[in-house]
């Protein structure tokens, strides 16, 4: 069976829109019933049709969404309320889908404010709904791999982590333009205090603290504005610290001219390192003092069974970004699913970013916006 989705965003003209819609289609765990996919009517009711939902259930706002579907039969209304605008238009449609008994996938990041993610956990925990933040880079097999091979402690304990999100697209003053996306991703109303370690920044975070199984407790930042006239970030580095004892190093930059989307981690323990970088997301590099370079690849058999549940072709068929979105889509699907029937859930399942994740991913961003501005060193990480 069958989850019924509604969108709240993603209308024409839109780029995350559609590619949470072919995540939601590829493992046929989902429905797209309804969506309010524009603060514009008009446009919310072409991009509905264009999509061939029946017109009374493509709706004017995402208020009218909720109201009108939580009106209808359990039987038809929709389930789970995928959420992909701007940051400013987070929290409010998230917490009213979860107070009313709708599970939510919600764009990265959380909301516009720290205040705001802590606000929402306080919800889902109150509602007992489930929740999904979309952090990609989380749902690729060899990334999995990564994060299973580290806490399996045959790297020995971790000293060393380096991430880094280089892009380029914004080494122009974009905003200038037309560029829909540069407008409201440079927009402080409309982004919130950060612009490259918001939009980018958080995805380094997550990827650290997610392969590594550590924390971070303090980082010490360097924020930059690099495009004369733009009024937020777009690039910068930061130095880590993480509860272990371990340090890291990292970097997120839009001004990176010609570089597109290469994010890469390196992870080094005590016996040995680990590197992964999307450009060849295939392949994980294991390399251990005692044992020549390994190259790891996905659909191979002695990969754990995180990385083969995230598997879909077999071993040298490339399995790219939409992908690890979907898997983000099945394991919520999955967990959903589970919970309702009464069944038990596979630690599999559960893997995807929730809640905690967005709270730190808030939580870094004010962080790192606050050490980029003080003259002390270091800066406490605090939530």
């Amino acid at each position: 069976m069958k989850l019924k989705l509604g969108m709240i965003g993603g209308g024409q003209g839109a780029f995350i829109g559609a590619v949470h819609r072919i995540a939601a289609r590829i493992d046929d765990q989902y429905e797209l019933v309804c969506g309010a996919f524009s603060s514009d009517p008009a446009k919310s009711k072409a991009s509905g049709l264009l999509l061939n939902l029946s017109e009374n259930r493509i709706y004017n706002s995402w208020e009218e969404l909720i109201e009108k579907e939580k009106q209808l039969p359990e039987n038809e209304r929709v389930q789970v309320i995928s959420i992909v605008t701007p940051n400013y238009v987070h929290f409010a449609p998230a917490k009213a889908a979860l107070e009313n008994g709708f599970h939510v996938i919600l764009d990265k990041p959380a909301t516009f404010s720290l205040q705001e993610a802590k606000d929402l956990q306080q919800t889902i925990e109150q509602t007992g709904t489930c929740f999904c933040l979309t952090h990609t880079y989380t749902g690729y097999p060899m990334v999995k791999e990564a994060r299973q091979f580290a806490l399996s402690g045959k790297l020995g304990k971790i000293r060393k982590v380096y991430v880094e999100y280089p892009q380029g697209w914004l080494s122009k003053f974009e905003e200038g333009s037309d560029n829909k996306q540069a407008s409201w991703r440079t927009d402080p109303a409309k982004s919130g205090i950060a612009g490259a370690m918001g939009d980018i920044g958080t995805h380094a975070f997550n990827l650290c603290e997610y392969v590594s199984g550590l924390q971070i407790n303090q980082l010490c930042a360097d924020i930059n504005t690099v495009v004369e006239g733009r009024k937020l970030d777009d690039d910068g580095a930061v130095l880590l610290k993480f509860t272990n004892g371990a340090s890291g190093v990292l970097i997120a930059t839009q001004v990176a001219a010609g570089e597109e989307n290469n994010v890469k981690i390196r992870v080094y323990g005590e016996n040995g390192g680990l590197e992964w970088q999307q450009a060849d997301a295939n392949t994980l590099k294991v390399m251990l003092l005692d044992k020549p370079v390994e190259i790891w690849r996905t659909g191979g058999g002695y990969t754990s069974s995180f990385a083969q549940q995230n598997t879909r072709t077999p071993a040298g068929h490339p399995e790219g970004y939409l992908e690890a979105f979907a898997n983000l889509y099945r394991n919520f699907a999955l967990t959903v699913k589970a919970r309702s029937e009464g069944k038990q859930l596979q630690a599999e399942w559960l893997d995807f970013p929730g809640i905690e994740e967005g709270v730190r991913g808030m939580a870094f961003i004010e962080n790192v916006i606050a050490s980029g501005k003080s003259d002390k060193k270091w800066t406490d990480f605090t939530i």
